[in-house]
């Protein structure tokens, strides 16, 4: 039977409850447990899916094609357990199924409210499909004191009453700040946090206390008399060089052996923490460096790009050697032309996702600029739409090449599968659901051609990779472009959709309609960010 935790925080936003949450999943495991995370987001959205990137940062995307909270991505970085839609609920999600049923007659005629009904639904997700693990860690969104958590507080009050003790544990999460003109760190944001948590009924009996320096003793002790816990549960969470880190730490300050003692479990012995040790011996102590050029649109936001950014950090683990990011503003290849010489002391360029016109034409430049000078280039999702349309215009001369996303044009290269598909190929892929005008979330297969460098670097023939778009490569235009150069190396099993492209004649040039990012980890590093990585290196070695 599951052992529930729950993971709240208190004081501000942004303390980092997911990375604390992936840490203890990454502990446990490391002892030998089964676990399991979940997000529980108190926003009214159904999901992230609509959001913009300046509000929520990335959409993670799962196999079963659900978009869903960024925290998802952490988790499967740490824990390499594939998170499933079941794992990530929002307040509108929760209340869109509890509407349903009311008018669907199966309250019989009852009034329906918070509670029970919506508190019951919460208890119903949160123990849906835990049978076969030793643990479950919950996350709470948002911040104690929010109208909108007052629900998931209460439903996971109710569920640990439900299990007892020995069946569920309160982790909370909160801030010990350290104020320079007094000289000291404060207590009294943590003990007003707990106060906040007691006064809806729930008692935590591990604190994770944020800090940038460590927590002397007296000060540790005086916020377990105040909170009502054990002073060895007041774990400081330190600021740490590196969020692969963070388990290490909290293992040193005896996160996991509170957490067993708490639910009488021996914690005896040490947890396998090498792959971990070996993570972060990587990360600080690089034999090299190289610096890769991200082309994209939101690169004063750097959570939209979250999982782009840790899988090329995987991708410098696999070699040992740093990488170092520089975020350009695919825009400034626009406005001034001569602003592509930026690009010249890079040893690789990636094109990353994105929706819509703005900074397409700087992006393609970007390609451009990788194609003719024999720079290592990675493009993903939008980035392999523009490789295309690049190779389309300046390679094949068809100065009109473009995307039917940008709006209506003579050369729709890209577009919707429902504007270039016709007759019976169209409705046999809509007869089996697959609708070209829709999204393609979720994981999709892909055939790679013999001989292929993408081939090579998977090292299979066919593959599983996670999308997220509404827009394909027009694959009308596939013999054109294969006669220029461009080779379509990867398509969908029925052979309609381009999956990847690259040049046989380039020493690294790949562009994928699919999101390889999501599928990284830091002690598996995805294969084709490995690839990209490794020719940037000996890129770096050539200069």
């Amino acid at each position: 039977m599951a052992r529930f935790v729950f993971i709240t925080g208190g004081v501000v936003s942004s303390l980092g409850k997911g990375i604390a949450s992936a840490s203890l999943g990454a502990l446990l495991q490391a002892r030998g447990y089964k676990v399991r995370l979940r997000k529980l987001d108190p926003y009214l959205n159904v999901d992230p899916g609509t959001m913009s990137p300046y509000q929520h940062g990335e959409v993670y995307v799962t196999d079963d094609g659900a978009e869903t909270d960024l925290d998802l991505g952490h988790y499967e970085r740490f824990t390499g357990v594939a998170a499933r839609k079941a794992d990530n609920w929002t307040t509108g999600r929760l209340y869109l199924d509890v509407i349903a049923a009311e008018r669907r007659g199966d309250y019989l005629g009852g009034t329906v409210q918070v509670i029970p009904h919506i508190t019951d639904k919460i208890k119903e997700v949160i123990q849906a499909e835990t049978d076969h693990y030793d643990f479950v860690l919950v996350e709470i969104g948002g911040t104690v004191g929010d109208i909108e958590s007052l629900p998931f507080l209460e439903a996971i009050r109710q569920l640990a009453n439900e299990l007892g003790p020995q069946r569920s544990l309160f982790m909370h999460l909160t801030l010990v700040p350290y104020i320079p003109s007094a000289g000291e760190l404060k207590t009294k944001p943590t003990q007003h946090s707990v106060k906040e948590l007691l006064g809806l009924g729930i008692q935590p009996q591990i604190l994770l206390c944020r800090c940038d320096r460590p927590i002397p003793e007296n000060e540790r002790r005086k916020i377990a008399l105040f909170c009502n816990v054990r002073p060895e549960s007041v774990i400081p969470a330190l600021d740490a060089g590196t969020i692969y880190e963070v388990p290490l730490k909290y293992h040193e300050e005896g996160l996991d052996q509170e957490v067993l003692r708490h639910f009488g479990l021996s914690a005896y012995g040490e947890p396998d923490m090498r792959r971990w040790q070996a993570i972060v011996q990587s990360i600080k102590q690089p034999e090299g460096e190289v610096t890769i050029a991200v082309v994209g649109k939101y690169t004063n936001l750097l959570d939209a790009y979250k999982s782009l950014a840790e899988a090329l950090t995987h991708g410098g683990i696999a070699h040992n050697v740093r990488v170092r990011l520089d975020w350009v503003d695919s825009q400034i290849f626009e406005n001034d032309a001569a602003a592509v010489a930026r690009l010249e002391k890079v040893n690789g360029i990636l094109v990353p996702g994105g929706f819509g016109e703005r900074g397409s034409e700087g992006k393609i430049e970007a390609v451009r600029f990788a194609r003719e000078r024999k720079v290592p280039f990675f493009g993903i999702c939008f980035g392999m739409q523009m490789a295309v349309i690049e190779a389309a215009r300046n390679l094949l001369g068809i100065k009109g090449a473009s995307s039917t996303e940008f709006g209506p044009c003579e050369e729709p290269v890209v577009g919707l599968l429902t504007e270039w598909l016709r007759g019976n190929e169209l409705e046999r892929r809509n007869a089996n659901g697959d609708l070209g005008g829709t999204m393609r979330l979720g994981a999709y297969p892909a055939r790679l051609a013999e001989g292929s460098l993408v081939r090579e670097v998977y090292g299979a023939a066919e593959i599983q990779e996670r999308h997220r778009h509404r827009y394909e490569v027009n694959v009308a235009y596939r013999e054109r472009l294969e006669a220029a150069g461009l080779r379509f190396s990867g398509m969908s099993p029925d052979g309609v959709l381009p999956e990847i492209v690259e040049y046989p004649d380039h020493p690294w040039f790949i562009g994928v309609q699919y999101h390889p990012e999501l599928k990284s980890k830091p002690f598996d590093p995805h294969p084709l960010f490995k690839g990209f990585i490794g020719a940037a290196v000996k890129q770096a070695r050539l200069v």
